[in-house]
């Protein structure tokens, strides 16, 4: 017995400023942000009728993938994705002027990324945004950003995603029961 994908059977509705394409097996989305396109295998069928897309498969859920993908892309395009981080701690702080972002994050050198193309950064009040068309692209980068000083679960410095809780940890002394005296 097959199970057939929920979210692969709705049908994607495209907005007025996005134009796509489908030839062979590419799927090319192009609007206000930019051009994206999505190569699919020969067992998915991409149609457009009535400025919808809609996705089949062959094989079982495949189609619910690229149909979340091509929906992602078709987003992408006409709005754009982004990703927040906070920058929390003492002496860490960021600066950026759209292409390349720098951060001061407790080493002995300032951190600088420099922006792929498609993607912008900005600063306000420690929080980093990472903007771009491509959604997987700008996940990629936050966490790449992410990485280079996860928060700490004793103190809770450094950077973490926005909204995201980090479960804070007992130190040594909590943990003995002793109350630290002077």
């Amino acid at each position: 017995m097959s199970i057939m994908s929920r979210i692969g059977k709705l049908p994607i509705t495209i907005p007025e400023s996005v134009r796509v394409t489908v030839d062979e097996r590419t799927v090319t989305t192009s609007g206000p942000m930019g051009e994206l396109k999505l190569t699919f295998p020969e067992m998915v069928s991409v149609t457009i009728e009535d400025k919808q897309i809609k996705v089949d498969s062959a094989l079982g859920n495949l189609h619910g993938l690229f149909r979340s993908l091509i929906a992602n892309n078709v987003t992408g395009v006409a709005k754009g994705w982004s990703k927040t981080l906070e920058l929390a701690g003492t002496g860490f702080r960021a600066a950026s002027d759209g292409a390349e972002l720098n951060m001061a994050l407790g080493f002995s050198h300032p951190v600088i990324i420099k922006a792929p193309d498609g993607i912008s950064f900005e600063v306000v009040e420690n929080k980093i945004t990472v903007k771009g068309r491509d959604k997987v692209l700008v996940g990629e980068i936050a966490a790449k950003i992410r990485s280079l000083r996860p928060a700490d679960v004793y103190k809770a410095k450094g950077l973490k995603y926005e909204g995201e809780v980090i479960r804070r940890k007992a130190g040594k002394a909590a943990k003995t029961g002793v109350t630290a005296t002077k």
